[in-house]
């Protein structure tokens, strides 16, 4: 199976961004997983990687600081609808978002964007629900504990992709 082609809708800002940049490192029918760099680097967000859970409803990504220190955890609640090209994905962002700090504390965002979108129309009920179900889905897996079963596949992919990078970026001997 060739890598998926990724596209970003955003509800809020109406945009469309096809992930051009973007590194596949794994895919199978579950999940894609994603090294990028950050469009518009913040001071907690330089780069970072992804997991998008395709029967789940949510992308999950690890971001980190220029200085290559982990930040947090960001939780993308979202649909995926096919995209506009052949062997496309189109993520559409449902606005809801969940923190997961080094900590372990989190919170819930942009709640008050998704009850906006929902009055001006910008969404349908269809997504609300959608969305509220993800969400949902996404907090009684933090709840029991069990955000580390998320977390791990994409560990091991982060592993496995700066593994390769440090060797390939050594100087061969001779």
């Amino acid at each position: 199976m060739d890598n998926p082609i990724l596209y970003r809708k955003r509800i809020i800002p109406d945009e469309c961004i096809k992930l051009k940049d973007d590194v596949i490192l794994y895919h199978d029918s579950n999940m894609i997983m994603t090294s990028w760099r950050a469009f518009r680097p913040k001071d907690y967000l330089s780069y970072g990687y992804s997991c998008y859970f395709l029967d789940h409803g949510f992308k999950m990504s690890k971001f980190y600081r220029s200085d290559d220190t982990f930040s947090r955890w960001y939780f993308d609640i979202v649909s995926f609808q096919e995209g506009p090209e052949k062997g496309s994905i189109m993520v559409v962002d449902l606005l809801a978002d969940v923190i997961v700090y080094p900590d372990h504390s989190f919170k819930v965002v942009d709640l008050d964007e998704l009850a906006d979108a929902l009055n001006k129309n910008l969404i349908t009920s269809g997504q609300m629900q959608e969305c509220l179900e993800n969400l949902d889905h996404l907090l009684k897996i933090i709840y029991e504990g069990k955000l580390s079963d998320l977390i791990m596949p994409l560990e091991l992919q982060i592993s496995r992709f700066q593994s390769a990078s440090n060797a390939a970026s050594k100087p061969l001997l001779l």
